[in-house]
């Protein structure tokens, strides 16, 4: 019968749950054991997480907007560079316009000075003509009296 009695009080002692200090001990060792886990290590790595993010969130953030500086800045550059080929383009037909017409207007003062000096050159050989024959003339007379004279005395 003392074993029996044992037996019983041996189940009743070692049943599916024991309500003794021991349960309520280890789940303040369990809290505990979380609060320390919590201060030690998933505060910290967490917390470096965080700045992790945020460090990569603020570098997306600079890059994005150096991108679109950079875009507007090509696109500010492409606009004047095309701008400038404009204007060179621009200057170029001006200076070529330019040019022709100087090419031309000393042209035509050449041609008007060539057809003064052909002028004066005809007008200075008309004259030298018209002397020319006024002394031929003035010789012819001469010769036609010497020619006569000489005939007329022989």
């Amino acid at each position: 019968m003392i074993e029996l009695v044992s037996f019983n009080l041996a189940e009743a002692e070692g049943g599916l749950f024991d309500f003794n200090a021991t349960l309520p001990l280890m789940a303040l060792q369990f809290l505990i054991l979380m609060i320390v886990l919590d201060n030690l290590f998933y505060k910290p790595v967490a917390k470096v997480l965080d700045d992790r993010d945020e460090y990569i969130r603020n570098s997306l953030t600079t890059a994005s907007a150096y991108l679109n500086k950079a875009n507007t800045l090509t696109l500010q550059y492409e606009q004047e560079l095309s701008d400038a080929r404009k204007e060179a383009q621009e200057l170029i037909r001006n200076s070529q316009k330019d040019a022709q017409e100087v090419v031309s207007v000393k042209i035509k003062t050449a041609q008007k000075d060539a057809e003064i000096l052909i002028a004066e050159a005809s007008q200075q050989l008309v004259l030298q003509k018209e002397q020319a024959i006024k002394t031929l003339e003035n010789q012819v007379e001469a010769l036609s009296n010497q020619i006569k004279v000489k005939l007329l005395n022989h």
